[in-house]
């Protein structure tokens, strides 16, 4: 699918050229014009991530409970690590023991 670079409309393809389906606009473009699609496919973990400073980071905090040490807040951050259609995850770090966890919705 292809849309005007003009006023955002659908393209239309019509003999290796795009026209624009708005009749107001008329933009036209060559079909070999286009933008190339590449999948992600299979998205993978981003790797390792730094948080042994994270209040220098300016990490925000929230009240939660450490399973390793029972102190009451840690720092927090959310990633996307699985499909677009899945909720962020939860990673908390304790602003005591610096005990590291995540926390995925269900």
């Amino acid at each position: 699918m292809e849309f005007c670079d003009e006023c955002g409309s659908m393209m239309q393809g019509r003999d290796g050229t795009w026209v624009c389906t708005n009749e107001d606009c008329g933009f036209e473009k060559p079909k070999g014009d286009t933008a190339e699609f590449v999948s992600a496919g299979k998205q993978e973990d981003s790797g390792v991530i730094d948080v042994s400073d994270a209040e220098d980071q300016g990490m925000p905090k929230t009240t939660v409970k450490c399973p390793e040490c029972g102190n009451m807040e840690a720092y927090y951050y959310m990633q996307q690590i699985r499909s677009a259609d899945e909720s962020e995850t939860r990673f908390f770090i304790c602003t005591e023991c610096e005990h590291k966890w995540r926390e995925d919705d269900h």
